[in-house]
């Protein structure tokens, strides 16, 4: 029994001693030769009608000549170098050294590393076949089905099929052109995650975010955080934007702003669709329009706003729930107005105010000062060149209120209204067909002398002030002065008398009395990437990833600022040409890389 578990002891700890041990290379080669004095230790291989042949764990290399330090299980090859990985990853080069028992190898000199899907070319490569990772710090490009992807530093993650750039990122496609601080590139998909100040650039568009999703393959793409799209002549903001290049279209949510540069105009909301091709933009959720003029500003606000047409010819159009605001810079002689629709055409400077509903508190209503105006449609019509009202026209069923200095309400009624502006004041306007007026007459003292209800063909009124100065009766039917006493109280409105002062904006803010804020939807944001493991792991000294007899000093294989390894074949030496950057400063030593 004894002898049983003394045999099982030995069992259990050869197992481990088994397991740790380093699987040898092997190697085939036509000359194998030995030169103590310059390579002790080592064997060099030649190939001459067959390359030199290495083998080990999976990984197949070929090379014209090789240095093989058998014992340390470590070669440097040179010339025409093919290493192959299984039927997924092959690597070609000029120079490469490799460690079997770390199984850590670096290639250098046009270094070219292909995958199914991409090609990676650059001067220096390190490759650690354990995590099964690629990485170069010295520039690199990366072949697409797609695109061309450029960068000074690059990681490969051979198991998730992820490249992950940083520095003087660059993807150049035959459509658009990106650039970023850091990209990860899926290469299986053609998905991008782009980090940090990022544009994608075409003929047509930018787009600029500080985080977002590519797909490079569909084009279409996903960004959030500052990010915005600009066409030739539309600035699209919002918290999140999607984009969609072969469908020419783009759709922002939440804090949205969409800037005409042309027209000087901008539209707000929370949500908005752009159709670049149809020149189109959809907005809504606190939709509000505002057509930024010289003198003055016109703000739209309704459930929804449509913009189409070229920009010499933008009609912007509101539904539901209109209410307009026009400031000027006197601040004198605010507009605002009511309706359920409005059309403006930028182009005529026509703006339309019209009735969708048979119902009364709906009919589009203006007010210029204290004048509220309605009908059953209101036309008004500004100035393109001076960018100031002109005159409107209120058809069917016009009604002019102004509610007097002191009591009641002065009314004018008839078929159609046509008012005329100065500096944005209203000052005349004529009332035609079928009018009918009430007003309360006073005297230079404002003392009351009665209320004057008249019928005529039409009316014309004069304001100054915003007030009501002279009244003109043109075939006039029937008027009469009557001793407010004597004027029956329920006899002091017209027929279709509605006073919505209570209704009208005094100011922007008032665009959206009465509103709740809307519910903003959730954005579906893009996490940080995770911070991997630093490629080169702490080592002891005497722990190396390659060998002593590397090119490579081991101060290389640390973390560190970018430096740049490049591969010059000389005759007369076995070296490793170095570029000496400002940030680190490298030098040859013996054949070593520091």
């Amino acid at each position: 029994m004894k002898t049983y578990f003394f045999f099982l002891l030995i069992i259990l700890i050869s197992i481990p001693a088994l397991a740790q041990k380093n699987q040898e290379i092997n190697y085939d080669s036509d000359r194998t030769l030995k030169n103590e004095e310059r390579y002790p230790g080592a064997l060099i291989l030649s190939g001459i009608e067959n390359q030199v042949y290495f083998d080990h764990d999976g990984i197949e290399v070929w090379c014209d000549n090789a240095v093989f330090y058998k014992k340390a299980n470590f070669f440097k090859a040179y010339g025409n170098i093919r290493m192959q990985q299984g039927d997924s990853v092959s690597m070609t080069s000029k120079y490469a050294e490799y460690n079997g028992n770390t199984e850590f190898a670096f290639a250098s000199g046009n270094v070219k590393m292909k995958r199914p899907q991409t090609t990676l070319e650059t001067d220096s490569l390190f490759f650690d076949r354990l995590k099964q990772q690629a990485y170069y710090r010295s520039g690199g490009k990366v072949t697409d089905t797609a695109s061309v992807l450029t960068s000074t530093e690059g990681r490969y993650f051979m198991e998730e099929n992820k490249y992950s750039f940083k520095y003087n990122v660059v993807v150049t496609n035959p459509e658009y052109t990106i650039n970023s601080e850091q990209l990860d590139f899926y290469s299986e998909s053609g998905h991008a995650y782009l980090y940090g100040p990022s544009t994608i650039k075409s003929e047509t568009s930018t787009v600029y975010c500080e985080r977002g999703f590519y797909d490079t393959r569909a084009d279409n793409g996903y960004f959030v955080k500052n990010s915005q799209i600009n066409y030739d002549n539309r600035i699209l903001k919002g918290d999140s934007l999607y984009f969609n290049r072969e469908r020419k279209f783009a759709s922002a949510t939440n804090n949205i702003k969409v800037i005409d540069t042309i027209n000087n105009s901008r539209i707000t909301g929370h949500y908005a669709e752009v159709y670049r091709e149809k020149d189109s933009v959809f907005i809504t959720k606190r939709a509000l329009a505002a057509s930024l003029q010289e003198r003055d500003t016109l703000f739209i606000h309704s459930d929804t706003i449509m913009v189409t047409g070229k920009p010499e010819k933008r009609v912007i159009r509101g539904y539901y729930n209109v209410r307009m605001f026009k400031e000027d810079q006197s601040g004198q002689n605010p507009m605002s107005g009511k309706s359920d629709s409005i059309y403006s055409d930028q182009q005529s400077g026509l703006t339309k105010l019209i009735n969708l509903s048979s119902k009364g508190s709906t009919k589009p209503v203006l007010w210029s000062g204290l004048n509220q105006m309605s009908g059953d449609s209101i036309h008004l019509h500004s100035n393109t060149n001076t960018e100031q009202l002109d005159s409107l026209r209120v058809f069917n069923n016009a009604f002019l209120i102004q509610k007097d200095s002191i009591e009641g309400y002065n009314q004018l009624k008839g078929k159609e209204l046509t008012g005329f502006f100065t500096d944005n004041a209203l000052e005349r306007v004529v009332i035609d067909k079928n009018t009918e007026t009430l007003n309360y007459m006073r005297n230079d003292d404002q003392e009351l002398i009665g209320i004057n209800k008249t019928l005529a063909s039409s009316v014309e009124i004069f304001f100054e002030d915003q007030q009501m100065t002279d009244i003109y009766y043109y075939r006039q039917v029937d008027g009469k002065l009557t001793p407010e006493e004597e004027f029956p109280p329920n006899a002091r409105r017209l027929q279709g008398f509605n006073w919505r002062g209570e209704e009208r904006i005094l100011d922007k803010e008032g665009l959206f009395a009465g509103e709740e804020d809307p519910e903003l939807t959730k954005i579906q944001g893009i996490a940080l990437p995770d911070e991997p493991e630093e490629f080169f792991e702490e080592r002891d000294e005497d722990d190396l990833l390659l060998d002593k007899n590397s090119r490579l000093n081991p101060k290389v294989l640390k973390n560190r600022k970018i430096d740049s390894l490049k591969f010059k074949s000389r005759k007369s030496s076995d070296s490793l040409k170095i570029n000496p950057n400002k940030a680190d400063t490298l030098k040859i030593q013996t054949d070593k890389v520091q």
